[in-house]
């Protein structure tokens, strides 16, 4: 326990420090997000190489842990009338990205000719959930690791390219806090860069954001459980005594951050918490998503986009402007008054 606390320890330090700095600036100059500070901070730290090794523990903790610490404490500014909301309007476009999104990335593959196995994978990441889904993915199908690494660095390519690109086209077309939320929730890859692209835009956009993709990333069970259930029956049908125990591995139904984060919206629902209680627990949540930003700044490495091919890079550009263009058709379909 103590081992793992040191090992992490130099990374959230200086992720509390960058996260301090951000609020400094944001003091100063109030229309600037301390989280798009802390976020930008960490992308400059970790790309010219000022960042030590000895952080790198602790920077992945926050952007995975401190990350999903603070969505649960965003719950507490929800009510279930809030979530059903928005989710219950969100769920149409979620339908449609996610089927979309991942048999049209799969078609898009076959014609470029890259291997099926990516396909399936970049097709997964990108409907639902970023690297989540590639590794439940990846360890449903046996699938190629080789394959799984290509497709990892694609979401985390263009979800990064989604964290300063979708507020631009936003403000472009005029999006309300909550259509942008959406957008935003139905179409960035991992959870973290929903945040990240949420709270550049306006910290209004971070709730509906986070339930719309909270409300994609449940349908990582069926989606992977269908397919695992297939590659465990075409397993046994070709090679009956080579891979006992592929396709076999357990799904997680729900995330356990998800559980709490629902836990926490019944909880604010009763209306048992005083105001001073949730000012409380909002500025918590800031400063736990500012000090996960850091951490998810700090691991988008520019130098690693020449280690993907041609044709890799051309699938994950086509199926990133396929998920943008499905999710802002459907969101300007759905009628908001925000």
């Amino acid at each position: 326990m103590f081992t793992k606390a040191g090992r992490t320890a130099p990374g959230l330090v200086v992720a509390g420090v960058a996260v301090f700095c951000g609020f400094l600036v944001s003091w100063q100059w109030t229309s600037v997000s301390p989280l798009t500070v802390s976020l930008l901070l960490g992308a400059l730290l970790g790309n010219f190489g000022l960042m030590p090794s000895a952080c790198e523990p602790g920077l992945k903790f926050a952007s995975r842990h401190v990350l999903r610490a603070g969505i649960v404490l965003l719950g507490f500014q929800l009510s279930f009338s809030e979530v059903a909301h928005l989710g219950g309007r969100g769920f149409v476009a979620v339908i449609a990205v996610v089927i979309i999104t991942f048999f049209g990335t799969q078609y898009i593959a076959r014609l470029l000719g890259v291997s099926p196995g990516l396909g399936l994978l970049t097709a997964t990441g990108y409907s639902i959930c970023g690297v989540s889904a590639i590794s439940a993915m990846t360890g449903a199908v046996g699938g190629d690791e080789e394959d799984a690494t290509y497709a990892i660095a694609l979401v985390t390519l263009f979800g990064s390219i989604s964290i300063f690109a979708l507020p631009a086209l936003g403000h472009l077309m005029n999006m309300g806090n909550v259509r942008f939320g959406m957008w935003a929730g139905s179409s960035v890859h991992d959870v973290a860069q929903v945040v990240a692209s949420a709270t550049t835009y306006s910290h209004l956009s971070l709730a509906p954001a986070v339930i719309v993709k909270l409300t994609r990333v449940v349908l990582l069970a069926p989606l992977v459980a269908v397919y695992g259930y297939r590659h465990s029956q075409t397993q046994k049908h070709e090679e009956p005594h080579e891979h006992p125990h592929t396709g076999s591995q357990r799904i997680s139904l729900l995330p356990m951050f998800i559980v709490l984060f629902l836990v926490a919206v019944s909880i604010r629902t009763t209306g048992a918490l005083s105001p001073d209680l949730l000012s409380t627990l909002k500025h918590i949540e800031k400063i736990c998503l500012a000090i996960a930003l850091v951490g998810l700044g700090a691991g988008v490495n520019i130098k690693n986009l020449r280690l993907l091919g041609l044709r890799p890079i051309i699938l994950g550009f086509c199926s990133w402007l396929l998920v943008l263009a499905t999710s802002v058709i459907t969101i300007r379909l759905i009628p908001l008054n925000l």
